[in-house]
């Protein structure tokens, strides 16, 4: 049987972070969850809340980091050991400043490019060879690099739009993943999600 897979979706715990910017990994594994059918479960012993799941005959788990998003790599990196999951068999979604809004980039490895989130699993597993899919958020136009509010803030109505077909679509592109694999989800699904003409330029 193959290796199980991880799909962890990056974000902040509490009702006070859901449905930011910067919650956007966990919204595309929870469209996952609701695809597949999964019931989450919270694991003290990995600081997460997983899901088992099953998909294209494939077996593994569904992973919200419950750390905060800048010790993300301590739960990712538990659940790695605990199921014995394989780096090939890791994939990571996180929120992309740098992106325009409802735009997708998977890449098969590569640095954190400032992520917090991947730069904490980067140093807990000593190796930056593992799938990231970057959903991109947007940014204010003269907006500086410091990003804090803005990550933090929730998507206007007509922003919400875009990033829920985005949050579709990504989860499409971890499906595309694990049943053909990464070269695959990339040319199929990176790049902007479509959205209505009257938003071209929502961001």
């Amino acid at each position: 049987m193959d290796a199980p897979f991880l799909v962890a979706g990056l974000g902040n715990p509490g009702a006070e972070y859901a449905q930011t910017r910067h919650n956007i990994g966990f919204q595309v594994v929870e469209c996952l969850a609701r695809r597949w059918g999964c019931g989450w479960e919270e694991s003290r012993r990995l600081r997460a809340r997983m899901a088992r799941a099953v998909f294209a005959g494939q077996r593994g788990w569904l992973c919200e980091p419950l750390t905060y998003m800048n010790l993300s790599g301590e739960a990712v990196g538990a659940a790695l050991d605990y199921y014995q999951v394989p780096l090939t068999r890791l994939l990571v979604i996180v929120d992309d400043a740098d992106l325009p809004l409802g735009v997708l980039r998977l890449r098969p490895e590569g640095s954190a490019g400032g992520h917090h989130g991947l730069e904490s699993i980067q140093s807990r597993l000593g190796s930056t060879a593992f799938a990231r899919l970057r959903v991109g958020i947007g940014r204010q136009a003269g907006q500086p690099r410091e990003l804090a509010s803005h990550v933090l803030s929730r998507f206007a109505a007509d922003e919400k739009v875009v990033a829920d077909k985005a949050v579709e679509r990504a989860a499409s592109q971890v499906e595309c993943w694990l049943a053909h694999g990464v070269q695959s989800a990339m040319n199929q699904f990176n790049g902007p999600v479509e959205r209505p003409s009257s938003q071209e330029n929502a961001e």
